[in-house]
């Protein structure tokens, strides 16, 4: 029998109104540190997590981490769209799943199903909006949590040209107060957790300081207790978006520091982060491991992560079914008539096979348009059998 904990996976989440787990507080910065003294005036929290680490237990099958973002996959743009979501869900029972960002403007005046259907069984899966004015960005909150997400989720960390036109993403780090209206503008309108993600800093700023600024000016504004930390500054002129994926140093330092500085919050470190030996290391510093390029390039990668993380001892997925599954949601996504095309799926699938004998035949069969045209998923069964015969599966 499940655990209720499991069980609420899959349904939406109630209300459920908890103050903070320490002492309801005001926070103000003394001596380049933030201190927490009790408030007169507290705001409700909408499903805080249980933020404090714990020991897996032994003895339970399915443990106390299940339900938390102990693991994400990271919101990555034309990357985890609902097709790559059903693939990682089939691999991952436990792991948190984000959409790509989307704007808010697109949510309120376009096709509300083209960005926010998504698949029976991704829960949880959060969504990511993309804007920086409070009425809109509530309004397209409210639109993901009346289709079923479980979480709403700021982006405050793209750096892109085109974002920044937009006034929004990274650029909101130097605006922690409008960042505080639109957060509170969302948890008004929505009854689900409402969340940020945002660098360690703005191009080549180089002191904690101002990181510990942002957070704790939202600490103290607003109901936000879940804040997912890239741990590399956004650099907002010089560098293309991939770039900015790279070449900024990587100073997982700062967020180790902010969970000792707000232990109240649950910190999520997200950035250059590949093995499960590194998440696991990460792990014994902070909250939550997000994993973005890994998760995609190399899909099982996320084939162990329920046993070692969440304590989940059920039995891996195996390539065969795997590879039925992924056929079967094939044929009935291109049959659904949506406009759903065979490339579509599988784009997401050309690294399922890494590490494999034939795996580039894998590739180069998903990915070859005259294979594809015929929009059959039994392509898919075609480059499997090829894996298969070139592997020992004893």
């Amino acid at each position: 029998m499940k655990s209720r904990a499991a069980r609420a996976l899959f349904r939406r989440p109630a209300l459920n109104r908890v103050q903070c787990a320490s002492a309801p507080c005001t926070i103000f910065r003394h001596h380049k540190k933030w201190c927490h003294h009790p408030a007169k005036n507290t705001k409700t929290v909408h499903n805080m997590p249980n933020n404090t680490p714990q020991k897996p237990s032994e003895n339970n099958q399915v443990n106390q981490f299940i339900g938390t973002r102990r693991l994400s996959v990271a919101p990555m743009l034309d990357w985890t769209d609902r097709h790559y979501r059903y693939l990682a869900r089939q691999i991952t029972r436990h792991t948190w799943l984000y959409s790509e960002m989307v704007n808010a403007g697109a949510i309120n005046y376009g096709d509300k199903d083209r960005f926010l259907m998504f698949n029976e069984g991704e829960q949880p899966v959060a969504l990511q909006l993309g804007g920086s004015e409070p009425t809109e960005l509530a309004q397209a909150a409210k639109a993901g949590a009346a289709y079923g997400y479980n979480e709403i989720n700021l982006n405050c960390g793209c750096p892109s040209p085109r974002v920044q036109k937009g006034a929004f993403g990274a650029c909101l780090m130097n605006e922690a107060d409008l960042v505080a209206d639109c957060l509170n503008a969302m948890q008004d309108a929505v009854q689900i957790p409402v969340t940020v993600k945002h660098r360690i800093g703005i191009d080549r700023q180089t002191d904690y300081q101002p990181l510990a600024d942002f957070v704790g000016t939202l600490r103290g504004k607003t109901a936000c207790r879940t804040f997912i930390v890239h741990a590399r500054n956004a650099w907002l002129d010089g560098l293309s978006p991939k770039e900015n994926r790279d070449v900024p140093p990587l100073k997982y330092e700062y967020v180790y520091r902010l969970k000792q500085e707000f232990p109240d919050l649950e910190i999520i470190i997200n950035g250059g982060i590949t093995t499960n030996e590194q998440t696991a290391a990460h792990l014994q510093h902070v909250d939550g491991v997000m994993i973005g390029r890994e998760a995609y390039h190399n899909p099982m990668v996320m084939r162990e992560w329920d046993r070692l993380f969440y304590g989940d001892d059920a039995a891996p997925v195996e390539y065969a079914d795997l590879v039925g599954k992924l056929y079967a949601y094939s044929q009935a996504q291109i049959q659904a008539g949506r406009g759903t095309t065979l490339r579509h799926i599988v784009r997401h699938s050309l690294g399922l096979m890494h590490g494999l004998n034939k795996a580039r035949v894998w590739r180069r069969m998903l990915s070859d348009a005259n294979l594809l045209k015929d929009n059959d998923g039994s392509l898919i069964l075609e480059a499997w059998r090829e894996v298969e015969r070139a592997n020992s599966w004893a």
